[in-house]
């Protein structure tokens, strides 16, 4: 048996890490996050050092990959369930962003200015299949 450590996984900040870490140690996984504490102290450098790198014994290495497969990185609602492109009804929605408005415009511009988090942000949802992007009702 190798004690050697296989990374199967990036992230952008320690948080997404932490909660898969949490999903594979309970599956009995041996977990290792690297880089999460300097990604902490210093977010920008995130993407120049490669993120937050997720490791798992490289026995583990397989097992851990079908928990991350089975992992959706699609939107859902507040019952779990999947949500629907109103267009194709496709399910690979994801959720995004979007400065359409003059509200969120300045508040971006603001928030930019005064090294703050914009107050003001729309939501839409966009089908990964035909594009659509939509607001949820």
């Amino acid at each position: 048996m190798s004690n050697t450590f296989k990374t199967v996984a990036r992230f952008t900040y320690s948080s997404e890490a932490q909660i898969i870490k949490g999903r594979l140690e309970s599956e009995g996984i041996k977990v290792f996050l690297f880089d999460n504490f300097t990604i902490d102290t210093d977010p920008l450098v995130s993407n120049a050092i490669g993120g937050v790198k997720l490791r798992v014994l490289s026995h583990q290495v397989e097992e851990a990959e079908i928990i991350l497969k089975s992992i959706s990185k699609y939107s859902s609602d507040n019952d779990g369930n999947f949500i629907k492109c109103p267009n194709c009804n496709s399910e690979k929605i994801e959720l995004f962003s979007t400065i359409k408005d003059a509200k969120s415009f300045f508040t971006f511009i603001f928030g930019t200015l005064f090294s703050g988090l914009p107050f003001y942000t729309r939501h839409q949802y966009k089908c990964k299949n035909c594009k659509t992007e939509f607001p949820l009702k």
